[in-house]
């Protein structure tokens, strides 16, 4: 790999000389390329000067800089920018350093490896690199690339100093309008079933590490070529439509993620997890049953449990009332059957 950029890292008085390598590839994400949906001829970008309405070489293009609440744009050159006066032009300066939890996430931008620029500052990086990762810090630090000073944070990983380049705090929109209206409330046993859920999950696979849309769209391509259809695997067509009982969806979806993996379906679901309603109805139902059952033998007593349960919900107590009747026919069969 080649470096695209060179500095020095300041930690106190010990300077070390790195080179920053990209670490991430962006050539391998999909790209579109425009065209003229007519007759299929690309649409370019071509750099024309507003003024005299012609194309412009690259060479011939600079940079200018338009003062806020101004119309005119004052040429820069790139010896202007060589002369601001920034100590960040050629030395990242580490400022503090804080725990990895305290940055937010919706900071954190490109990422680099640093490599030691000289023979000489192998020590010093290995220094910095094993402090940090003994005291389980990260460096935050402010450095000039690409002609803009940027904030950024250096973090050990697998040997490496790595260097991610963070957005300002002002860069971080508020988040008016985003939050629900009314805040919604859930019970304890909803998010008991939410938890199982995602312990349901499992751990990520290699496969759920593949761009299966790259895969998707060059079949669509190489279909087209061919004047064939599209040959895709086919999926588990997805659930559509709108989730009336939450419940019942968490529960559904946890028996489903276990018996993606040949696992029981009941097996780990929330106990207690249904709603009010359910459990009641179930309980009703079945103290009913075993109210009958037990009138169908002659001399069968009521078990302490049905009285028991009889007594806890005024459901279970109409359930009891409405199985009377019932218990009176079943022991007159039983006499006739005597």
């Amino acid at each position: 790999m080649r470096p695209t950029a060179k500095f020095s890292i300041s930690f106190g008085l010990v300077t070390i000389p790195v080179a920053a390598y990209n670490a991430t590839d962006s050539s391998t994400s999909v790209s579109f390329a425009r065209i003229h949906t007519a007759d299929g001829g690309r649409v370019r970008n071509q750099p024309v000067c507003s003024l005299e309405g012609i194309e412009i070489p690259p060479d011939e293009i600079g940079r200018g800089y338009k003062p806020e609440g101004g119309d005119t744009v004052v040429p820069l050159s790139d010896d202007d920018l060589d002369a601001l006066p920034l100590p960040t032009a050629k030395t990242l300066t580490i400022l503090a350093f804080v725990a990895g939890g305290d940055i937010d996430p919706l900071q954190m931008g490109k990422g680099y490896y640093l490599g030691v620029d000289s023979p000489a500052a192998a020590k010093p990086y290995v220094l910095l690199r094993e402090a940090m990762e003994r005291h389980r810090r990260v460096g935050l630090g402010k450095i000039a690339l690409h002609g803009r000073e940027q904030l950024a944070m250096i973090r050990p990983m697998e040997g490496v100093l790595v260097m991610q380049v963070l957005l300002w705090p002002h860069q971080i929109r508020p988040m008016d309008g985003v939050l629900p209206e009314r805040p919604a409330e859930v019970a304890r046993n909803e998010v008991s079933a939410a938890e199982a859920l995602m312990d349901s999950f499992g751990e990520l696979s290699e496969d759920d590490l593949h761009d299966h849309y790259r895969e998707a769209l060059e079949e669509i391509v190489a279909a087209k070529l061919a004047h064939r259809e599209p040959a895709f695997p086919e999926g588990e067509e997805q659930p559509a439509g709108q989730v009336m009982d939450l419940m019942a969806a968490l529960q559904d979806s946890v028996r489903a993620a276990r018996k993606s993996r040949g696992e029981e379906a009941d097996e780990g679901a929330p106990r207690g997890a249904g709603t009010g309603r359910t459990a009641k109805k179930s309980t009703a139902g079945k103290t009913a049953k075993t109210a009958a059952a037990s009138e169908a033998k002659p001399g069968a007593k009521k078990s302490a449990a049905a009285k028991s349960t009889a007594k806890k919900t005024a459901a279970t107590k109409a359930a009891a009332k409405k199985a009377a009747p019932a218990k009176k026919t079943a022991g007159r069969g039983g006499r006739r059957a005597g």
